[in-house]
């Protein structure tokens, strides 16, 4: 349904009422809308509800309920789908096989096979958590640590949303790695992913980043400008002096912003860009200064 001028919450109060199993915001028209900040949910300006329901739903009683709790005589466009009965929360493994990223690792669903003996596999199930690496973002920071010694070095990935970095930074020799999200889902997604990887042991997941008491050898924040921004005191903090730190989750325009207020702590090397869906997207890396 797209909801034009209905109040968000009111029509989802209803669809929950009538027992829906899901129900999920999305963009009707073309505005962006990135990560809001912890506590915010703003949407579109034209936004679109779908909501999932059995085949047992009595629709005329919900749509009655509809017009009565909105107030209108009729309601916007919308239509009904009958579905497949399917395992819908593995859907995303269809369009999910095994990915490289630079020399050594791949990412992959399940049980996949990857025919190469020098591979270093990360099995991923991103469940609820953003982070599988089809996303620039999240391919520029693999690539990043692929390139990396990082044998006998301590890991924190800043805003772990699927865990797959601090898991990559692991496989490819790190002793530990410190996942943080102030999302319990990306946690619980962390946690299971960890497990996938037999890695539970070795990957410590925080929810608030004042439980964290240490300072790292790699410190990894795959987030977006804005909280970058907001953090980057805090961030710099975990960094080891002379270490090493890597930002993305940055739109290109947005690079001189992010460099303009981590260059105090930062030396940077030059800014590796990528093009995904009409979007230009950045890693910044570098060393924090000693002293």
């Amino acid at each position: 349904m797209d909801l034009e001028t209905l109040n968000p919450d009111s029509v989802e109060e209803v669809f929950a009422r009538h027992g829906a199993q899901s129900i999920t915001f999305t963009d009707a028209g073309d505005k962006a809308l990135l990560e809001p900040a912890p506590g915010e949910t703003p949407m579109w300006s034209e936004t679109r509800i779908t909501g999932l329901f059995s085949p047992e739903v009595d629709l005329a009683s919900m749509q009655n309920d509809l017009l009565s709790t909105l107030q209108v005589d009729e309601l916007p466009s919308h239509q009904v789908t009958e579905l497949a009965d399917r395992a819908w929360e593995r859907e995303w493994l269809k369009d999910f096989g095994p990915m490289q990223f630079g020399e050594r690792v791949w990412v992959c669903p399940g049980d996949a096979i990857v025919d190469d003996e020098d591979a270093v596999v990360v099995r991923l199930d991103p469940g609820l958590a953003f982070g599988t690496g089809t996303h620039a973002t999240t391919a520029l920071c693999l690539e990043w640590l692929d390139g990396l010694q990082l044998e006998g070095k301590s890991v924190l990935d800043y805003g772990c949303g699927s865990g797959i970095l601090a898991i990559a930074a692991l496989k490819l020799g790190s002793r530990s790695a410190v996942a943080l999200d102030v999302d319990p889902q990306a946690i619980t997604a962390t946690r299971e992913n960890a497990a996938h990887n037999d890695l539970s042991r070795q990957v410590t997941t925080i929810l608030d980043p004042k439980d964290i008491d240490d300072h790292f050898d790699v410190v990894v924040a795959n987030i977006l400008a804005a909280p970058l921004i907001e953090l980057a005191g805090s961030i710099v903090g975990y960094v080891k002096s002379g270490c090493l730190l890597a930002l993305s989750g940055i739109l290109s325009e947005q690079v001189g912003d992010v460099l303009t207020v981590y260059s105090p702590w930062i030396e940077f090397d030059e800014p590796v860009e990528r093009e995904q869906g009409g979007q230009t997207w950045a890693i910044l890396t570098g060393r924090r200064i000693e002293g």
